[in-house]
């Protein structure tokens, strides 16, 4: 096993991303793919493989060879949220999946069309509550963490609003843009070209401190909903099997490939923070999270499927 860790990689690397191009997930595998190639001397390629929740992707790197070269950029929402929400989900969380490495994380931004006449999260509450059930909210989809998170948001508030998916960020965007819909919680790159250009309005950042590029805009706290703190994660998972060895090989070259200006710039570039942390302190956050998603779905009463 050592001399495979030695030798490891001998040819590229495969990364398999579970959302399409744009966005939190895919902007963190470029984040790492470029500089990880340098450090390893070998391609790290990012292959988008999106749909079914995620799902697809994850099936697909659980069943690959646990050799280190099929890797999954794994998404909080889909790795810890799907099995919440998922009565048979083909793959499991813990069972099927080495961690590798924490590469990003994001806050989240609680976005309006200008069209609601709300300009802070006590204020929004209360125009809710006007018409509760009137009005509606987006998702990138059932089980995302703006599905989660807006439900999180819906029990602090006492607020009934009406859940509308979308397939991705765009589409969702679309509509909030329209004023078809009245919030969309989601994470900085899907939307903060439109709240700098004053398409929409965004409300708060669900962290303890302000967002560097969006600096205008109060957090949660600051807002009126301290309770409300949402944040997204992006780490890098292999396959069930994978030897040790090959796993601390890729953490430590993740570590440095992370460490770079590059790296550095372009995640704050897109509105996200790169965040490194190895093997067993991933363990760790997925265990706590999984727990903290089902007990919060169970109390939002979102039905598994």
């Amino acid at each position: 096993m050592a001399l495979a860790a030695d030798d490891f990689p001998t040819r590229p690397i495969t990364l398999i991303v579970p959302n399409p191009p744009g966005g939190l997930v895919d902007t963190s595998a470029r984040v790492l793919s470029e500089p990880l190639s340098r450090v390893i001397g070998k391609t790290a390629v990012v292959e988008n493989k999106d749909g079914g929740s995620g799902n697809i992707a994850y099936q697909y790197v659980a069943r690959a060879k646990p050799d280190g070269y099929t890797l999954l950029i794994s998404y909080s929402a889909y790795h810890v949220g799907n099995p919440a929400i998922t009565a048979k989900l083909p793959w499991d969380p813990l069972k099927d999946f080495e961690p590798v490495a924490l590469l990003t994380v994001a806050t989240n931004v609680v976005t309006v069309p200008p069209s609601v006449p709300a300009n802070n999260l006590q204020e929004l509450s209360a125009y809710f509550k006007q018409a509760p059930g009137k009005y509606n909210y987006a998702s990138q989809g059932i089980g995302s963490m703006s599905h989660i998170g807006t439900e999180i948001f819906k029990q602090q508030t006492g607020t009934q609003i009406t859940h509308v998916p979308y397939r991705g960020s765009g589409p969702a965007i679309q509509d909030v843009l329209a004023g078809n819909v009245q919030l969309f919680i989601t994470t900085p790159p899907s939307v903060m070209g439109h709240v700098q250009t004053g398409k929409l309005k965004a409300l708060a950042v669900t962290s303890q401190k302000r967002h560097p590029m969006l600096p205008n805009v109060p957090t949660s706290a600051e807002a009126g909903l301290p309770a409300f703190q949402l944040e997204s994660w992006v780490a890098l998972f292999a396959p069930a099997g994978t030897p040790k060895p090959v796993i601390a090989t890729l953490a430590a070259n993740v570590q440095k490939a992370l460490a770079t200006p590059e790296s550095v710039k372009r995640a704050e570039g897109a509105g996200i923070e790169v965040k490194f942390e190895g093997p067993e302190a991933l363990a760790q956050r997925v265990r706590t999270d999984l727990a903290y998603w089902a007990k919060t779905v169970k109390a939002a009463g979102i039905t598994p499927e």
